[in-house]
């Protein structure tokens, strides 16, 4: 019973790190100040820099490729289902593997099962978090080619259009975000299989690894004030 209990505290702390990292980065004031916040003034200033041409190629070009990656992480979500679907089925074998090893790391059958439950639920949210974000995408792209002409960007309607067109990139960068946060507590979440202490660690290793890209990293000293 007390493994047990050592597991459950252990996974309580990755699901409360995941939440209190997601809640401080997109909610409070200490957020606003992230690499993430900070691109998104970019966005703003790229859809009013839309308002000054006619000729949108490049932009569109932009977003194609911002599209293609967010369909890239998609299809890599659903490898990953698949690969943690086959673990699932293959309890008895990787129990075996495990038996073997020097120190004794072998879960019960049922405890193995529920890691890898827990690891498919992860890539599932993963993969509606970049699948969505791709849809966002293309509405974007959409609203890019609506944008008006150049010669109306004083007008009351093409300021609204820059508004909502920011707004929905905005999102749509959101949800990206998020399903890349999801693959990296995935890599930190696969400690569980070694042993809850592990999960400890590894936890806390990938808060540390993407607070710092966030809030200390040259990216984030680069798009400074």
């Amino acid at each position: 019973m007390t493994g047990y209990w050592t597991d459950i505290l252990a996974v309580g702390f990755f699901a409360l790190e995941w939440l209190v990292y997601a809640i401080t980065l997109e909610h409070t004031a200490y957020g606003r100040d992230s690499l993430s916040a900070r691109m998104h003034v970019y966005r703003e200033i790229w859809v009013r820099n839309l308002l000054n041409r006619d000729a949108r190629m490049v932009d569109m070009q932009i977003m194609a490729s911002l599209q293609n990656g967010t369909a890239f992480f998609a299809s890599t979500s659903l490898i990953a289902i698949g690969g943690a679907l086959a673990l699932l089925r293959a309890t008895n074998d990787a129990l075996a593997v495990l038996g073997a090893l020097p120190v004794n790391l072998t879960p019960s059958p049922a405890l193995w099962e529920v890691k890898c439950i827990g690891l498919i639920l992860i890539f599932i949210y993963t993969f509606f978090k970049f699948a969505w974000a791709y849809r966002l995408f293309n509405y974007v792209a959409i609203l890019f080619g609506a944008m008006p002409p150049a010669d109306q960007r004083d007008t009351p309607e093409a300021e609204a259009h820059v508004i909502r067109t920011t707004r929905l990139f905005e999102t749509a960068g959101r949800h990206f975000n998020r399903g890349q946060r999801a693959f990296f507590f995935a890599l930190g979440y696969l400690g569980w299989f070694v042993s809850p202490w592990v999960l400890f660690v590894t936890t806390a290793a990938v808060v540390i690894v993407i607070w710092r890209r966030q809030f200390a990293s040259n990216a984030w000293q680069a798009m400074g004030s």
